[in-house]
């Protein structure tokens, strides 16, 4: 039924849940899985404040920062692509830079998902915690076409 799943994974535990149901999903359909980590911009320096060459330079900075944090969880997400590969499931990396809504809905378009399996997190307890989603997952089920399973890591 599935053949392409994308599991956004922000490196954490919560992460490595959903990549284990992605996982179990993808080993009962053949499906093929996508690990997404997506860098956050770092917000744009007040140009009004600095003098040209101090914006440049921070530019420069913020610029490398993300490089390096690019390839550092290039290198931890190949951990998790390792595991795929281990239970015989075709798994691809994808780090990026960007608003992670965003990106996120641009990978399921440009790549056809079947299926998204990502983690949430429940911040508040009673009726209100089961009507509400934090931002990123309300933007992502409110902007995809295809079926998103939220694993809720407070319920394990």
């Amino acid at each position: 039924m599935y053949k392409k799943i994308l599991v956004p994974h922000a490196g954490t535990p919560a992460g490595d849940l959903a990549l284990d149901h992605a996982i179990h999903i993808g080993k009962s359909s053949k499906a093929e899985i996508t690990l997404l980590h997506v860098i956050e911009d770092f917000p744009h320096v007040p140009a009004f404040t600095l003098p040209a060459s101090q914006i440049a330079k921070i530019k420069k900075d913020m610029a490398e920062v993300t490089k390096e944090m690019e390839k550092v969880m290039e290198k931890e997400m190949e951990k998790r692509i390792e595991t795929c590969k281990k239970n015989g499931i075709d798994s691809y990396l994808k780090v990026i830079t960007g608003l992670p809504a965003d990106e996120i809905i641009k990978v399921v378009k440009n790549q056809k998902i079947d299926l998204i399996v990502m983690a949430k997190r429940r911040k508040l307890k009673g009726i209100k915690g089961l009507l509400s989603l934090g931002s990123v997952s309300r933007k992502i089920v409110e902007n995809t076409a295809c079926p998103v399973l939220m694993i809720d890591i407070e319920k394990k």
